[in-house]
């Protein structure tokens, strides 16, 4: 690439476009500058600054914990790295439940102060009023249906979503009524492959799996279990790139061996 060549930058209009051809798109977690750096130049379309940072980056047991502040923190440093991909931020726990208006005021926020380029939001019909005032204000919304974290006391599992006939249809109308809102996209997360396969047919919008099988649009991972950073965590859907863990424990382990050992630094490594 030149130079002067233009990084053409991945908007909700290229992912559609890539829907409508049939290419996959591709979509990862992003929760700091150096790790989103490498995500962008290894050509992932779409970062998810994720409240998953909860678990994965402050070692909290569900997503709930994360405030707006901390998910504009990791935002900011997300949006500093990143030449092409597109950024969305997930709207954190109790930032838009409830009220419209403190949803608009939580996804202005997060554009404002950290110069992402869309929010998520979990939920169906449920939060349509928040979607609704969230859009009307012109900021992207990417829709989250199925297994949703945020609602783990509710559903007091993290089971696999929507098998049963009821909660299917219900998935099905959320779906339909998000993108006839607006929402420019949808998680799936968690649910039987053949219900995305009818979900994604039925939609102009993408639909992006997780377990959810292989008839999504595009598929997210957490970044840290994809990379085998995280150890504890081995879903059914979770495929492991590297096993970093093992790697970075190996190589820190040798600095403190070296270091003890009067290995380093050596004549070369000095001034």
């Amino acid at each position: 690439m030149s130079v002067h060549q233009e990084i053409k930058r991945i908007t909700v209009h290229v992912l559609q476009a890539m829907k409508a051809r049939g290419e996959k798109i591709t979509m990862l977690t992003g929760y700091d500058f150096s790790m989103a750096r490498i995500l962008d130049e290894a050509g992932v379309e779409v970062i998810l600054v994720g409240d998953s940072a909860s678990n994965v980056m402050a070692g909290h047991e569900t997503t709930l914990p994360i405030t707006l502040d901390q998910m504009i923190y990791h935002a900011s440093s997300v949006v500093r790295a990143v030449k092409r991909a597109l950024i969305v931020v997930d709207l954190p726990f109790g930032a838009y439940q409830g009220s419209s208006r403190v949803a608009l005021e939580s996804a202005i926020r997060i554009m404002k102060e950290s110069g992402a380029h869309a929010v998520k939001m979990e939920g169906g019909a449920e939060i349509a009023n928040s979607v609704k005032r969230i859009l009307s204000a012109g900021i992207p919304v990417m829709g989250h249906l199925g297994l949703t974290p945020q609602s783990i006391y509710k559903f007091g599992t993290y089971k696999v979503r929507a098998k049963e006939e009821e909660e299917a249809e219900k998935l099905k109308q959320d779906a339909k009524l998000l993108e006839d809102l607006g929402c420019f996209a949808i998680v799936l997360e968690k649910i039987p492959a053949q219900l995305t396969k009818v979900v994604s047919e039925s939609l102009i919008i993408p639909t992006i799996g997780i377990g959810a099988g292989v008839h999504a649009d595009g598929q997210v991972l957490v970044t840290h279990d994809m990379l085998g950073i995280t150890k504890d965590f081995q879903p059914r859907f979770l495929r492991r790139y590297a096993e970093l863990f093992d790697e970075i424990k190996g190589a820190v382990a040798q600095y403190c061996a070296d270091v003890k050992a009067v290995d380093f630094p050596n004549d070369t490594e000095q001034y």
